[in-house]
């Protein structure tokens, strides 16, 4: 797994103007403005800031000749993204040479003005200044992101805020994103194929593979020399499913699989798996895997099943939008709501997460084709949703993403969800029309517009909104 993946550091470069007159950009407003916005931005969790005070005595950027010593600190600091505040007017050739220079997301923002004073005086212009530079920064091919002109303690500026964050965690955990595949895809299953050379040409993703027999290796290996820790992981499972009374064998099977792939994972900086899990994966395990994989999706690392590479960088993008506040699940669109138009079946054999069901009677069963322990067998619950699906042919990539929410529908077996969508029948078509299949991600909470405003950033990967109008979707960033 890489390290640190939650934590950001974003830079901080507030900017004021350099014309500054006892009223018009006066400096000391701006120094003021600095100091609010810098330390209001500390409550965002899981965010490393580097300032500005070791380039001049103000910390502000206010003049060109500070660019280059302000870039490279923040490329020495690896950054992940840089907030430009707006303390006045500000400086748009200083910004946006800046912001080309250490070619990071950028997030632009500055706090309504108070009305001039009883002269008709004005102490900042932010948002006159914010529109100059957006200008300057299109002509410099910058992409960017911005919030509203808001007051700072308005809700508008933690949502947006929130949101850049979200979108900065997806840009990094797109950055070498390493997937591990275990095996070849079943051969009935041609619209998983994956074209692994464009992946790394175009995303710089790469994929680790391993053979079955490799695999077969890797756990009679764990299994010696890490026999007290399979132990744990077996008393462990035997304490959260009480009711099971598999074998010694059976318990045994599945703790070793799930800490094999776990170590293999952390050893070559794995953030995701794409497995085989039909009946050579099965003999090689001697068990059914699918229990197996919700465990270790449970816990941070998506293992997705059939060797869907694309629903792997899938749940990346999904569990880095929600900032890894959620586990992912990857789901078969399996057939709609028998009575409600737009609601869907979100299935899968068993590889749903426990921990994201709060039914308290789910168990581990047996398969329901195989007849082999073990798959999950649970609803989950009911709340918002956000469905993702990267995905691409002919050499083009799109990422299909939009909002849902669990309801109640008929039992089945397995795990799964039905969910309702503002209009299923847009979403079926944009499925059966685009360059997608019948596998999707799901993680809760609404993160649509942070994967919006991810994919500016990411070169050839299109936003592909549901929403009968994307302007909705734009209205969160506002």
């Amino acid at each position: 797994m890489k390290e640190n993946r939650k934590t950001l550091r974003i830079g901080f470069a507030p900017t004021r103007r350099v014309l500054t007159t006892p009223k018009a950009f006066n400096a000391d407003e701006a120094l003021r403005i600095k100091k609010e916005v810098e330390e209001y931005v500390k409550k965002f969790q899981d965010v490393e800031w580097v300032n500005l005070d070791s380039i001049n005595k103000e910390g502000l950027l206010f003049q060109v000749s500070d660019v280059n010593a302000a870039s490279e600190l923040f490329k020495n600091k690896k950054v992940d993204a840089v907030f430009f505040p707006f303390c006045n007017f500000g400086s748009e050739e200083a910004v946006a040479k800046m912001a080309r220079e250490v070619g990071k997301p950028v997030l632009v923002w500055g706090p309504r003005d108070e009305a001039p004073d009883e002269n008709g005086d004005r102490l900042r212009d932010a948002q006159c200044g914010m529109f100059a530079l957006t200008k300057v920064l299109q002509q410099f091919g910058v992409k960017y992101t911005y919030i509203s002109n808001c007051w700072m303690a308005d809700e508008k500026f933690d949502i947006g805020f929130e949101n850049f964050l979200g979108a900065v965690s997806i840009v990094k955990a797109l950055n070498h994103l390493r997937i591990g595949q275990i095996g070849v895809r079943p051969d009935a299953f041609w619209s998983v194929k994956a074209n692994e050379r464009e992946l790394m040409e175009k995303f710089g993703i790469e994929i680790h593979p391993i053979t079955l027999a490799t695999l077969d290796e890797m756990l009679k290996i764990n299994l010696t020399e890490n026999n007290h820790l399979v132990r744990e992981e077996v008393d462990s499972l035997k304490v959260r499913f009480p009711k099971n009374k598999y074998s010694e064998d059976i318990w045994t099977k599945m703790a070793n699989l799930k800490l094999t792939i776990k170590k293999w994972c952390e050893d070559n900086h794995l953030s995701a798996v794409s497995s085989e899990c039909w009946k050579p994966m099965a003999t090689v395990a001697g068990i059914s895997v699918c229990f197996t994989f919700s465990e270790l999706t449970g816990e941070g690392i998506p293992v997705v099943c059939e060797s869907d590479i694309h629903g792997a960088v899938s749940s990346v993008i999904a569990a880095a939008a929600a900032r890894y506040s959620s586990a992912t699940f990857l789901a078969d669109l399996t057939i709609r709501h028998p009575v409600n138009d737009n609601a869907e079946l979100l299935w899968h054999c068993g590889v749903f997460p426990r921990v994201l069901s709060d039914d308290p009677d789910a168990e581990i069963e047996l398969h329901f084709n195989r007849k082999t322990a073990a798959v999950g067998q649970w609803e989950l619950k009911h709340d918002d949703i956000t469905v993702v699906r990267f995905d691409g042919g002919n050499g083009k990539y799109s990422c299909l993403f939009g909002h849902g929410r669990g309801v109640d529908g008929p039992k089945t077996f397995g795990t799964y969800l039905w969910a309702e969508f503002d209009n299923w029948p847009l979403w079926e078509r944009r499925f059966m029309e685009g360059p997608y299949i019948h596998h999707c991600v799901g993680v809760y909470g609404k993160m649509a517009p942070r994967i919006w405003e991810a994919c500016k950033y990411i070169p050839e990967l299109e936003a592909d909104p549901v929403k009968p109008d994307e302007r909705e979707i734009r209205d969160f960033l506002m």
